[in-house]
């Protein structure tokens, strides 16, 4: 019965041929259980909170119908006052003696502010109760993914589940399905609120105003909120009727362009128009090169600056920097405005901590290995930072402190009683130590000074 179900076991032993790919295919598998279960993860989610909160409103509308719905057929109540009116006036018509003729009985008219109300609300909780089932089949069929692209051990086989499963959710569309769960239940609220004004209608005006008026508030903001992202690609706030506007938006555009090609009046490609979604766009803007984008890269540098609290952690980042200002090809200039906006800005003061970072890293508690580490990195990175002024741009660093600071930790580093003195020696006498002398020497000779008598002073 097993086999049945799963499957034999021919299925997992894939032939030779194919067995040799085996580290190409795991490769392949860990990249996509990255992706794929952090997509369905996130499906699994949104769909509990919608489960939730499609649960709460229709228990609500549920209370609001049960009092609504009576509106539409007669009051009971009013045909029993309309009948005892009857029998009253017939009992005084026989006791005086004249002849009593029944009225027809009225015709009950039902309310056009209840049939509005009524039916607004029903579909409200009929698209509730749609997206409360829609959630659950998404959360099974995530269920569903999961399980089946971990079915077999071997890397060929599941990797094809991955990819066969993955283009199959790719063909049919399921992220619209996903996407039409929060559309419905926003129609729904949206709906609610409209039937809220019809039923307060007949019971007061002034009540009936002011929910009017929230109303419309409310709907001004949720419009704003969706057309917001679709003018400006960095906002954070959309709906799902932004992505349904964006693609009428483009729908459009893409007819507009292929009017324009058949007159011969534009020569871009209609499907470049039709290809362009709202996260590619967002992608584009944030790497497209402009003087926002360079203002961002500055914030980020400074943020990630002051947010580096410790040594360790800001080891990563001065290791970084020698290779984003040098290459294998010469220096990139390109990226040089954000370390003179990092040495310039007085908050961070790069050099004052690389300098403190390189004084303080033997307080005892790195070991031989990190200090050594951490040493070096601020080296190197004194180093290609010293290189910025061969273009002769003045840095507002402290040149004469950062040369009496550096002479300070060398003779520290040297005088300091430890058992890896000679350790310390041999780190400032390499290869390093040349780089520090000649980064001091960059920064004296952008002064107009002697760089002999530095090196000198250095060496000494």
């Amino acid at each position: 019965m097993r086999d049945m179900e799963w499957g034999s076991d021919a299925f997992d032993n894939p032939n030779d041929s194919e067995a040799e790919c085996a580290k190409i295919w795991s490769v392949y598998i860990s990249e996509a259980e990255t992706y794929d279960k952090a997509l369905v993860e996130s499906w699994r989610g949104d769909m509990d909170g919608m489960l939730i909160f499609a649960g709460l409103f229709s228990a609500s509308l549920t209370a609001f119908i049960v009092e609504s719905y009576k509106t539409l057929s007669p009051d009971s109540g009013n045909t029993t006052v309309v009948l005892l009116d009857q029998i009253s006036k017939q009992l005084a018509a026989s006791a005086s003696g004249e002849a009593f003729q029944v009225p027809a009985a009225p015709v009950f008219n039902v309310p056009a502010t209840s049939l509005i109300c009524n039916a607004l609300w029903f579909i409200s909780l009929q698209l509730s109760l749609a997206c409360a089932l829609i959630a659950t089949l998404v959360e099974q069929w995530a269920r569903d993914f999961v399980q089946k692209t971990e079915m077999r051990p071997s890397p060929v086989i599941r990797a094809r589940i991955f990819s066969y499963l993955y283009f199959g959710m790719k063909r049919f569309n399921m992220h619209i399905l996903v996407d039409l769960v929060p559309l419905l239940l926003h129609m729904s609220l949206i709906l609610f609120f409209a039937g809220l004004v019809a039923f307060l209608l007949p019971i007061s005006h002034t009540v009936m105003a002011v929910a009017a008026a929230l109303l419309g508030i409310l709907v001004a903001i949720y419009c704003s909120l969706t057309v917001l992202p679709l003018i400006y690609f960095d906002c954070p706030y959309r709906t799902p009727f932004s992505t349904v506007l964006w693609r009428m938006r483009q729908l459009a555009l893409l007819v507009i362009s292929r009017l324009a090609e058949m007159h011969h009046r534009v020569s871009e490609p209609a499907k470049t128009i039709k290809d362009n979604t709202m996260v590619e766009v967002m992608i584009s803007q944030a790497t497209q090169l402009s003087e926002d984008r360079d203002q961002r890269d500055r914030r980020s540098f400074r943020w990630t600056m002051k947010s580096l609290t410790d040594h360790t952690e800001l080891e990563p980042f001065l290791d970084g920097i020698p290779d984003m200002l040098w290459g294998p090809n010469g220096r990139r200039l390109k990226h040089e405005h954000l370390i003179r906006a990092l040495l310039d800005h007085p908050e961070v003061r790069l050099g004052d901590r690389i300098l403190n970072t390189m004084c303080h890293s033997d307080s005892g508690l790195l070991t031989p290995e990190a200090e050594f580490r951490l040493k070096v990195s601020c080296l190197k990175a004194l180093w290609s930072i010293a290189t910025l002024s061969s273009q002769g741009s003045q840095l507002n660093l402290p040149l004469r402190a950062l040369v009496d600071r550096l002479e300070r930790w060398m003779q520290l580093s040297l005088g300091h009683p430890s058992s890896d003195r000679d350790f310390k020696r041999e780190l400032l006498d390499n290869t390093l130590g040349a780089a520090l002398r000649l980064a001091v020497a960059l920064f004296w000779f952008d002064q107009g000074q002697n760089t002999l008598q530095i090196s000198g002073r250095i060496t000494r």
